[in-house]
């Protein structure tokens, strides 16, 4: 039986990477906040707030194989209405939250001798965007983390991070709730499409797995192509 913690799995991408882990041979411990959840067969939900919480450990198989930290935000403003308050507030949930969870399950982590850990990063961190300076800034501390925690947990632990471009989730709705919106970020992408919940959770479920243990301290771009491909 192998062993996976999803933090913010009730929806979005979380949500995704949960479906896809259900099988008889997975043991699957999802947290959710505010979102509502439904029973899932060989998935365990406990309420967990990011910002707020400590895991309860005792819910927590003593052995873990892989953690997936989803929660994040996308607030998008000019720089020069950036407060300091604003930064915090996002550092807290996708920096500081991620850092919290994973040291508390370190020790479970290092008892599967194969532990992965998978992050998530942003786009807008290899590429400049407009008005992104504060989700920019976290996730790029993220990309750190990835980095350093590669090199210290090798060989054990695996640690690496997925960088979409927008994607359909409800955490970007307001970004897309318009037809002429989805066309407009459509066309931007050489793909010619807006990115599903389920292409950024197909390659996080790749990375928990044992498929990628040759794979860690990377930063893979989920984007179709949008960070790396400049279409004439």
């Amino acid at each position: 039986m192998r062993n996976y913690i999803i933090i913010g799995g009730s929806s979005g991408i979380g949500k995704e990477i949960v479906n896809l882990l259900e099988a008889p041979e997975i043991s699957v411990v999802a947290t959710y906040n505010n979102s509502e959840i439904s029973n899932k067969q060989n998935v365990n939900y406990i309420k967990y707030d990011a910002l707020n919480d400590n895991l309860n450990l005792d819910d927590l198989p003593e052995e873990i194989h892989g953690v997936a930290y989803c929660p994040g935000s996308i607030n998008l403003k000019p720089f020069h209405r950036f407060k300091e308050e604003d930064f915090l507030n996002d550092f807290k949930l996708q920096v500081l939250g991620a850092t919290k969870v994973i040291q508390q399950l370190l020790p479970k982590l290092k008892k599967s001798k194969a532990g992965s850990i998978v992050l998530f990063s942003t786009v807008a961190v290899q590429s400049g965007f407009s008005y992104h300076s504060q989700v920019a800034m976290s996730k790029g501390a993220i990309e750190g983390l990835t980095r350093s925690l590669a090199s210290e947990f090798a060989p054990s632990i695996r640690v690496n991070a997925i960088a979409p471009s927008l994607t359909k989730t409800g955490l970007a709705s307001k970004f897309l709730n318009t037809e002429e919106k989805i066309n407009l970020q459509s066309d931007k992408n050489p793909l010619k499409r807006v990115g599903e919940a389920i292409d950024v959770a197909q390659a996080a479920t790749f990375l928990l797995s044992e498929k990628s243990s040759w794979i860690t301290g990377q930063i893979i771009h989920v984007d179709g192509g949008f960070s790396s491909i400049k279409m004439l």
